[in-house]
């Protein structure tokens, strides 16, 4: 088998796959598990075979080519946040062969299994919140099984030779969250072989992957506060009485988790965060506002200036899913982001500067959307 395409493509799009973003992930990390199924395709050399062929003495005069075959692999990793994870599996590449006839007659039947192990390196560069390209770079195990056998005036001297070798493999693909349980991908896969009889070429595999982590931590949900005052009017000892007096303002308050908002490093509400918001509405009931402030926070991992960023993106987004249903006025909203500067959390409470799975959780408090109403009722 032989490749007649380079690799400075894939390679190269597989290690910008794996750079990422500048902020890493809010979630810690997991375990996962899979299963890949899909087609295999080699290049056989029937040049080199027609030529081996002609230097015994056999002149071929047919050769029938089968480089499709079904694959799969089986793999684990560990996904140590957002952009990087480690993986490691079996795959079975499946079988391809060659029949050729010559003359004078006879016939050369080649065929080799491919399987073996790996362990790679994977990338996830998110496009939204659920949608992220994918791209690989690692090393392969993989042991080449040859069978041969031969007619008439073909003559077979070994027919099982078989090598084990250690190649790299590289790859790219689409990821897509169905569910924080399940996701699925599509793959193209080269894998670099040695087939056991002095010749280096590429298998690619193209495949469909069913991926199911385990223990992954699910968004918190929505915390909140409400918090209001109202003061009854006393009658005075004597009549007539005075009228009473006016209630103050309401002030209904609540603090969301920006986890359970919106996806990591996206404004975009979430389905179950639209249905938060869409409580807090009904929890203030016919309230008449005069001010809705919105103030956006984030914690204190990442750039200064991208989180202020992120921040007033999510106040926006929030003001934006308001306004829209249909019962504020966009003139009563203030609007700010705090970014990193108000933290619900204590330097002493949540210590360190390394973007660890543990002090990624005890840094949650300070990822929020703060809503706070003022009016009467």
């Amino acid at each position: 088998m032989n490749s007649k395409q380079t690799l400075r493509v894939l390679g190269a799009a597989a290690i910008a796959s794996l750079s990422g973003a500048s902020a890493l992930a809010q979630e810690g990390g997991y375990y996962y598990g899979g299963l890949s199924v899909g087609q295999s395709r080699a290049k056989i050399d029937d040049e080199r075979i027609t030529a081996g062929l002609l230097a015994a003495g056999l002149q071929t005069t047919a050769m029938s080519l089968d480089e499709r075959s079904a694959a799969f692999k089986l793999f684990g990793g560990y996904q140590f946040n957002r952009y990087f994870a480690l993986e490691g599996g079996y795959f079975d590449l499946g079988k391809f062969g060659y029949t050729s006839t010559t003359s004078p007659a006879g016939t050369l039947n080649g065929q080799i299994k491919l399987r073996g192990f790996n362990l790679d390196l994977v990338g996830t560069l998110p496009i939204t919140d659920r949608l992220s390209a994918i791209g690989r770079v690692g090393a392969q195990v993989a042991k080449a099984s040859d069978r041969f056998s031969g007619t008439g005036a073909v003559q077979v001297l070994d027919p099982t030779p078989h090598k084990r070798d250690t190649n790299y493999k590289v790859g790219l693909g689409l990821q897509y969250e169905i569910t924080p349980s399940f996701l699925i991908r599509g793959e193209a896969e080269r894998y670099r072989i040695n087939d056991a009889v002095g010749n280096r070429g590429d298998v690619n595999m193209f495949s469909v992957t069913l991926v199911m982590p385990f223990g992954r931590t699910a968004a918190p949900a929505p915390r909140s506060a409400m918090a209001s005052s109202y003061v009854a009017s006393v009658p005075a000892a004597e009549p007539p009485p005075p009228a009473p007096a006016p209630a103050p303002p309401m002030r209904p308050r609540m603090s969301f988790s920006a986890d359970s908002l919106f996806a990591f490093d996206a404004a975009t509400l979430r389905p179950e965060g639209r249905g938060a918001l869409d409580r807090f509405m009904a929890e203030i009931g016919s309230t008449r506002f005069d001010v809705i402030t919105i103030e956006g926070h984030t914690d204190r991992l990442g750039r200064d200036a991208y989180n202020q960023k992120l921040s007033l993106r999510r106040a926006e987004s929030v003001k934006a899913y308001f306004v829209a249903g249909g019962r504020f006025a966009p003139d009563k909203f203030s609007v700010t982001g705090k970014g990193e500067t108000a933290p619900v959390t204590r330097p002493e409470d949540c210590k360190g500067t390394a973007p660890t799975a543990a002090l990624i959780a005890c840094l949650q408090p300070d990822r929020r959307v703060v809503v706070e109403v003022t009016g009467v009722p």
